[in-house]
């Protein structure tokens, strides 16, 4: 539908153009992305359908791969421009759902406490479990609009690479629920007249009640830190490839960077999750001391915090070249690597995940000797043949001097492979 749209309304985009971001109206950026990806989806299928060629390039193969590379280069552009601007707008709007989500939580609670109540009465827990849940709701909505630029309450758990962190979301989780947990006991104690209750109350503070959920916590947050600490020695160590993405979404919190499922953040939210259900309803249960956790369901969450972590230490890698051969089409002589010629870099990691749109891709550059060759974007249907993952393909220019040359592959993380040694051929 899209695709449909942008090759019949083109004409009805108007004064704005796609590129107001005032939110208020059907031109919104929003729809200036949309439109803009439409509209690049179009011209790509119809450069690899054959179409659109000028004739002055259209008779030399190497002209008019350059010339659609060059093309496709700039309505990238412009599609990455305009969705940083739709996620700048989005993460602004973000912060009035965060606060609706926050105070509707509230009033579930409410409905879920007034419906309980009926039959067994109303008693001070319930009491003080709405008035934690009013002040933890408050301070979420006043952390909402202080950070209202950064995606209101969730931008302590937005990444530097402004992805949703694992990590970060699941100890901010258990921090809030511990905090919830003390706010009720500090509200029956408040209303406690009996000197008795009141050292019953002050002793299910005791770290014996609450061992498993202490430790649970100190983990959970230990890993959040540690986890910021390890991706940044790997990225700067370049050994891990990040790439920063438009906005962050809720699927973040079980994909890597290309959006893939992975065990480790997938494990690890589920036994949390599953861990906190568990401890709620002990608060639930028992509302005058910390929930206490079994240390079978503590020893289980320290187990997925560990395997998450190790998860993290094992993914990425460093990009490397295997092998530079030299491009044979079907009717060519087997030559040596000259001037002109076009050679095939294989190997694997030249394309990080998160990096296969086309305004990444184009800024992957082939440094061949003091020569830096920006490589060609070659559309296919669907996506493009150049580059991959595994392989890139780039013309060796006139500026290279003749004789042992060294290739090296920088990708768009800006990170640089191993140097695999050729010879260029007079």
């Amino acid at each position: 539908m899209a695709v449909q749209e942008a090759r019949q309304g083109g004409e009805h985009i108007g004064a704005h153009g796609g590129g107001c971001t005032c939110g208020d109206c059907p031109h919104g950026a929003r729809e200036g992305h949309r439109r803009a990806v439409a509209a690049f989806l179009v011209k790509r299928d119809g450069f690899a359908a054959g179409e659109g060629l000028p004739a002055a390039v259209a008779h030399s193969a190497s002209a008019s791969r350059q010339w659609v590379s060059d093309e496709l280069t700039q309505s990238a552009d412009d599609v990455a421009e305009r969705g940083r601007a739709e996620g700048g707008a989005w993460l602004a709007r973000l912060w009035h759902r965060t606060a609706f989500a926050v105070w509707g939580g509230f009033v579930l609670l409410l409905l879920v406490q007034a419906f309980t109540a009926i039959g067994a009465g109303w008693t001070a827990a319930r009491t003080a479990g709405l008035l934690a849940a009013l002040v933890v709701a408050g301070a979420l909505s006043a952390a909402s609009w202080f950070h209202r630029a950064r995606g209101g309450a969730l931008a302590p758990v937005i990444g530097e690479d402004n992805r949703l962190s694992t990590s970060r979301a699941v100890a901010v989780s258990w921090v809030l629920f511990v905090a919830y947990a003390v706010l009720v006991l500090a509200g029956r104690l408040a209303a406690a007249s009996d000197h008795a209750e009141r050292d019953a109350l002050i002793s299910g503070l005791e770290l014996a009640r609450g061992a498993g959920v202490v430790t649970v916590l100190a983990v959970v947050c230990a890993i959040a830190v540690l986890v910021r600490r390890v991706v940044g020695l790997r990225v700067l160590g370049q050994r891990l490839q990040k790439i920063p993405a438009d906005r962050p979404r809720a699927a973040d919190l079980l994909t890597d960077d290309a959006g893939r499922g992975t065990f480790a953040d997938i494990q690890y939210v589920a036994i949390s999750a599953v861990a906190l259900v568990f401890a709620a309803v002990r608060l639930a249960r028992r509302p005058d001391q910390l929930p206490d956790l079994p240390w079978g369901l503590a020893v289980v969450v320290l187990i997925s915090a560990a395997t998450y972590l190790a998860g993290k230490y094992a993914e990425g890698g460093r990009p490397v070249i295997l092998s530079v051969v030299r491009s044979r089409e079907a009717g060519d002589l087997d030559a040596p690597i000259r001037t002109g010629d076009d050679i095939e870099i294989r190997g694997a990691g030249f394309v990080p995940p998160g990096a296969g749109t086309a305004d990444r891709l184009s800024r992957m550059v082939v440094r061949i000797g003091p020569v830096n060759v920006h490589v060609p974007l070659v559309p296919v249907t669907g996506g493009f043949s150049n580059p991959t993952d595994t392989l890139l393909t780039v013309p060796v220019p006139v500026d290279v001097e003749p004789g042992r040359v060294e290739v090296q592959v920088v990708t768009a993380a800006g990170v640089e492979t191993n140097a695999c040694v050729v010879d260029v051929a007079d």
